[in-house]
């Protein structure tokens, strides 16, 4: 499969993750608001093992969807139609969304 696919594939596949995200994001939030012992149980969610790990690759997904759609964007604009060019730059999308996910993980964990 061409890596110019797999961006394409792994955009919208980030963009929905999220996006079903967003209620347990938002009962978290709530949760913690409510009071002492509501906020103390999401920072013991949060700071367990599996949803650091969890919380890494949200990471990866805001950062590939991010990288993605300013390619897309790009592309939309006719910059970087060409074959060579547009290959480049889904490596790249890549390669920033790896570099900034291991940035922001360094100080996450």
């Amino acid at each position: 499969m061409p890596v110019m696919a797999v961006v394409s594939i792994l955009h919208r596949i980030s963009g929905v993750a999220m996006v079903l995200l967003i209620p347990l994001l938002v009962y978290l939030f709530d949760l913690s608001l409510r009071n002492p012992q509501g906020f103390q149980t999401v920072l013991a969610v949060l700071n367990s093992t599996p949803v650091r790990l969890l919380e890494v690759l949200l990471v990866w997904m805001l950062a590939h969807h991010f990288f993605a759609g300013v390619r897309f964007l790009v592309l939309d604009m006719d910059w970087g139609v060409e074959k060579a060019v547009a290959r480049k730059s889904a490596w790249l999308v890549h390669g920033a969304a790896v570099v900034t996910t291991l940035l922001i993980a360094g100080a996450l964990l």
